[in-house]
């Protein structure tokens, strides 16, 4: 009778707490391959689990694609790097209360040796210029993602349509995408972040850094409750606060990899 007792309390807790877990509320943040792969998001979303009892299930895809999900009312909130798409997500109605998070910049990376010979310029567009001209491997995001739109619009300011067997799409997010560059020794335009978290799995080195046209500007967006119902706005609101509070942007500016800053906090106070 006593084991029996036993038993029944032990199923009783089993029980209780596969409930509560079922019970927690969740909410779908749809983000950037950039932050996943960079290790961002597993450093700090457990905080906000712990401070506001949410979970967060994150679909990290690229920015055209996490954009895409909140058109869709699939998701409740977006942290993304695309500004002009983001501008026009708003603009459409489907998102709502968008918030600076964080910054760091684009970089083009490539083999040490430089065919291209990009490593002395100081001017982006000359340095895609070269890269159309150098026909050495050049590996794009080719997924509508934020990197992807940014090698678009670089293009666009160099006045050319790439093209050829040099020119490659990969439709990969940026790691898939650096490892391919490393594997056919050629170049590619990545997130500085991303670059530093795999750093020391490819002998990729950066080789074009610091115009202002490589600026990457991450922003939080919640999707508007007036578009879709069902989405968890409340929560969302929540993340967005959260985010950009004083104690998670201390996280942002303190998260390192190999003694590097991954991202630079700039949410700015809220009005």
């Amino acid at each position: 009778m006593q084991r029996f007792c036993l038993l029944f309390f032990v199923f009783l807790i089993f029980v209780t707490f596969s409930f509560s877990a079922q019970k927690k509320p969740t909410i779908k943040l749809a983000t950037t391959t950039s932050t996943e792969n960079s290790g961002l998001l597993g450093a700090i979303l457990p905080y906000f689990t712990k401070e506001s009892g949410i979970q967060v299930h994150v679909i990290a895809v690229g920015s055209g694609k996490a954009i895409m999900h909140g058109k869709n009312g699939d998701v409740d909130v977006l942290l993304v790097h695309s500004p002009k798409a983001e501008a026009q997500f708003i603009d459409d109605g489907y998102g709502v209360n968008r918030r600076d998070v964080m910054y760091n910049d684009f970089v083009i990376i490539g083999v040490s040796n430089d065919p291209a010979a990009i490593k002395t310029e100081n001017n982006a567009i000359t340095v895609f210029k070269k890269l159309a001209a150098a026909n050495v491997p050049f590996i794009s995001r080719g997924d509508e993602s934020g990197t992807h739109a940014k090698e678009k619009s670089l293009w666009k300011k160099a006045g050319i349509t790439p093209k050829g067997a040099w020119y490659i799409q990969a439709g990969q997010g940026m790691e898939a995408v650096i490892m391919m560059a490393n594997e056919k020794q050629g170049y590619t335009l990545t997130d500085r972040g991303t670059y530093i978290a795999v750093e020391d799995k490819i002998q990729l080195s950066i080789l074009f850094e610091g115009d202002p046209n490589l600026f990457n500007q991450y922003g939080v967006i919640a999707v508007n409750p007036e578009k879709y119902k069902h989405v968890k706005y409340e929560q969302a609101m929540k993340f967005i606060t959260w985010i950009t509070g004083a104690s998670c942007q201390k996280q942002i500016g303190d998260f390192t990899k190999n003694g590097k800053r991954l991202f630079f906090p700039n949410a700015e106070k809220e009005k």
